[in-house]
């Protein structure tokens, strides 16, 4: 097996605890900083604290370095949680666009929840293609989910919700950072502990040596919240030695401002003055041209390509105004007289309105000779269940500068 020749790497078994017992509790808090300030979290901040900061994974692959291999096959994905997890395993052993990766970035995958079947979805998807992987807990959840989640049958057992990244080659230096939440996570209908974070690792892949990243941007943010976590991630990357870097992942680049309800319906009236159509045609799949420009323009300005690694313009999240599931989910957070003028909007649009939310980003690589970025959608398991609210999106590159 390869080894992460890595100390800062911990064995699952670290992220077991007994917090569950102190949910209800927990639960009646109306902020983290009154849950600080409790006795409560005297009791079990280094216990919480364990948790959350620990980086977790196992050595499954049996791949050598030596291996004749000149580019890298990269993929980004966030999986819903691992939901759809017998399906989302045979994707990637079997779907021509998701199958036989180097590297993969996966975000939202759970560890001990009711909705995804109680396992550690990371630890199943390595055994399975067997890849070395590492986990990085973001939430410790003190419920089932939100919307139709909240349904689902069962209790949670570990509660744990975070990133990950999967290799074929071995992985050093591994690290997270954390990211400051764009809104309090103990406010709310979904209450959590914890904060997102930037999982950070050093590849020993055939075809160069190069720092992969994986990153989820909150969605319940600003746009400038959005662009502060990605600056957090390149100022940390100016801290290490220098080599090609790929960072890949979730960006949730909405184009809203979601800190609260009223900037999301302020800016939903906004895009309706600008015109359904332009919105739905120019800005959600094109964030980067206006709404987000300047997270795109910082990632210009220090160096990082974003513009060739992706097939910009293709939506890598799909709304319809028939879905029940997504509709039932965002009725969390935007008041029920919104709907009739939300739908009208969709409506104008034919129902449909696709967003680009998924991205790669990269230093000293390029795509290979030959290949193009893709943005693989229509994933579906053998019932036609879809494996995620997102499509993947995957790049074949190579190593230009170390």
């Amino acid at each position: 097996m390869s080894p992460h020749n890595d100390k800062s790497i911990d064995p699952p078994s670290v992220l077991e605890h007994d917090l569950n017992k102190h949910f209800p509790e927990l639960l009646t808090f109306g902020s983290t900083k009154d849950l600080h300030a409790s006795s409560l979290w005297k009791d079990i901040s280094s216990e919480a604290e364990r948790v959350l900061n620990a980086v977790v994974g196992e050595n499954l692959s049996e791949a050598t370095v030596g291996a004749d291999c000149r580019m890298v096959r990269a993929l980004a994905w966030n999986i819903e949680r691992g939901n759809v997890y017998d399906g989302i395993i045979d994707g990637l052993k079997n779907h021509d666009g998701l199958k036989d990766k180097d590297l993969l970035l996966l975000t939202e995958l759970d560890h001990g929840m009711a909705r995804s079947g109680n396992r550690f979805v990371a630890q199943g998807i390595a055994r399975e293609l067997k890849l070395n992987y590492v986990f990085a807990p973001v939430y410790v959840a003190l419920q089932k989910g939100s919307g139709v989640e909240s349904q689902v049958v069962g209790e949670n057992q570990l509660s744990i919700h975070g990133l990950a990244m999967f290799s074929r080659y071995p992985m050093a230096n591994v690290h997270a950072v954390p990211l400051p939440n764009g809104k309090d996570k103990m406010w709310g209908k979904e209450k959590r502990l914890g904060s997102l974070r930037a999982l950070f690792a050093d590849i020993d892949h055939p075809a160069g040596k190069f720092r992969a990243v994986t990153i989820h941007l909150d969605a319940h943010c600003s746009r400038a919240h959005r662009q502060m976590q990605i600056k957090i991630v390149l100022d940390h990357l100016d801290t290490l030695p220098p080599l090609p870097v790929i960072i890949g992942g979730d960006w949730n680049t909405t184009t809203f401002n979601s800190q609260n309800s009223t900037r999301a319906i302020l800016g939903y009236w906004r895009r309706v003055l600008m015109g359904p159509k332009n919105v739905a045609k120019n800005h959600l799949p094109n964030p980067e041209r206006y709404f987000e420009r300047n997270l795109f323009s910082m990632l210009e300005k220090r160096g990082y390509n974003y513009r060739s690694l992706n097939e910009v313009g293709a939506g890598t999240l799909h709304y319809h105004i028939e879905s029940i599931e997504k509709n039932t989910n965002l009725r969390d957070w935007v008041p029920e007289w919104c709907f009739p003028f939300i739908f009208w909007a969709a409506g104008r649009v034919g129902g449909h309105v696709s967003a680009r939310l998924d991205w790669f980003a990269g230093k000293g690589v390029e795509i290979a000779p030959g290949a193009k970025p893709q943005s693989i959608g229509g994933l579906v398991d053998h019932k036609g269940t879809p494996l995620s609210d997102h499509d993947a999106i995957g790049i074949d590159f190579r190593i230009i500068s170390s």
